[in-house]
């Protein structure tokens, strides 16, 4: 059975996602009543472990959205645990090689073509070992110079879902600041360049984008997924429009 991911991927020519980085039994739902396709969870930067994800996961067993969780590395054991979890796939962070990104699979994969370990945690996704590896998408971020360097032949490694841009610290590691992706050209080619790359090899292509407006022109681009607000900016929007509604202000 294919999972909540799979099928958005399938059906839509973009699909919409939202992020978490805080305990919230909210927050996911409120992404998917505005109609986003996915949500994000954050266990690299954020105040979040995998345990607590595998939480809230078993929530929205019975909510109509996607699911995604970012891992700071590619360490087995917490894959495996979102996974049994219920999440749809995983975001592995500072892939920079092709052996970074067979790790993250193989992590994702049972034996004998993988290292995860059997223990589902959720009763209605089954026992079947196939179908529960079938159903998890892997996707390699790209985030450095190096990542960069050898995004050709990480795009090459069976199992891999896609390619996931990490604008703040790939402009970083170009020499600018977090905020320069958009505004500075030598950095926007290199993600549309990540973007074809995926393409080409048949690869989902996915991006944060942190805002609306940069999301629409990515997707413009061609990228297929993409990651809009996390909770924390959503709310400061919307609390920020309340107010100046409440004061009579233009925003």
């Amino acid at each position: 059975m294919a999972s909540r991911l799979q099928e958005a991927l399938a059906a839509n020519a973009h699909v919409w996602g939202g992020w978490v980085v805080g305990p919230t039994v909210i927050g996911p739902e409120e992404y998917a009543a505005a109609g986003y396709d996915y949500v994000g969870f954050d266990v690299q930067h954020s105040y979040l472990s995998d345990a607590d994800v595998a939480l809230m996961l078993r929530r929205l067993e019975h909510v109509p959205i996607a699911t995604v969780v970012r891992l700071p590395d590619a360490a087995a054991a917490p894959i495996g645990r979102v996974l049994d979890a219920g999440a749809d796939g995983v975001v592995i962070a500072m892939v920079e090689s092709a052996a970074d990104a067979a790790a993250a699979v193989a992590a994702t994969r049972y034996g004998p073509s993988g290292i995860r370990s059997f223990g589902p945690l959720r009763a209605s996704l089954g026992i079947d070992p196939a179908a529960l590896q079938n159903r998890a998408s892997v996707f390699a971020m790209i985030e450095t110079t190096r990542g960069l360097a050898a995004v050709e032949e990480i795009c090459g490694v069976d199992g891999l879902t896609g390619i996931y841009v990490g604008p703040a610290d790939l402009a970083i590691s170009m020499g600018h600041g977090p905020t320069d992706a958009w505004s500075r050209r030598d950095v926007l080619d290199v993600i549309l360049q990540v973007q074809r790359t995926a393409s080409t090899a048949g690869l989902v292509s996915a991006i944060h984008a942190s805002t609306g407006a940069a999301g629409n022109m990515l997707a413009h681009k061609g990228f297929d997924m993409i990651t809009l607000a996390s909770e924390s900016q959503a709310l400061r929007r919307g609390a920020a429009a309340h107010l100046a509604d409440a004061r009579g202000e233009d925003t």
